[in-house]
């Protein structure tokens, strides 16, 4: 997840997660907007998500130790926010570090408080929408990223993970039409090319 942005508290940059697919067993490229796009892939076990800072999509493998969350920065971040109701930033950090370490629900929490003070950041619903997807929510996680779509058309983390929460809520041929939506848009992305594969798989799990 990304540093948060000056104007708004903002969220991190985009990042790469890895998902378990849950109607035809595959593995699923999954971005989400809350980390950077260049580290390397680090996929962990979650209820159906899991995050990865990568840069090219995760495979399937043994999970890596990740440090515990530390209650002394929880602590803090949450001292600022209760110090300051405007501060969208801790609200934001808060909802990374719930995130990070698998917490979905905190994390939807202070991406919720965040978004109620800012509106209009696209970045924090797309990452709001991922926990969601992860807690199994899946509509809820459509409305995220349709909200984020209004704001941003053509996020390209919010029409990727669109496609995910399509395929928990058993939307598969949505969800198809949405990533090749997506490929034309971003036909030279590295970050996609395994999706043309995913899409192959889908489609096959279909007939």
């Amino acid at each position: 997840m990304a540093d948060a942005q000056p104007e708004t508290g903002g969220s991190r940059e985009p990042i790469l997660y890895g998902v378990a697919g849950i109607v035809f067993g595959f593995v699923l490229g999954y971005m989400v907007a809350n980390a950077g796009d260049g580290g390397p892939a680090a996929p962990l076990p979650g209820a159906g998500v899991v995050p990865a800072s990568a840069a090219a999509p995760p495979s399937a493998g043994a999970a890596p130790v990740r440090a515990a969350l530390d209650p002394n920065e929880v602590h803090a971040l949450e001292g600022l926010a209760a110090r300051d109701p405007k501060n969208t930033r801790s609200r934001i950090e808060l909802g990374n570090l719930h995130m990070d370490h698998e917490q979905w629900a905190e994390a939807v929490k202070w991406y919720g408080e965040a978004l109620a003070i800012d509106p209009q950041n696209a970045d924090v619903r797309v990452d709001m929408g991922a926990c969601l997807v992860s807690l199994g929510r899946a509509p809820e996680a459509v409305a995220a990223f349709d909200q984020a779509l209004a704001l941003v058309p053509g996020h390209k983390k919010a029409l990727f993970n669109k496609g995910i929460a399509l395929m928990q809520s058993g939307r598969p041929k949505e969800a198809v039409a949405l990533w090749e939506d997506l490929l034309k848009r971003y036909p030279d992305d590295p970050q996609l090319a395994p999706l043309r594969q995913q899409i192959a798989e889908v489609r096959a799990g279909l007939k």
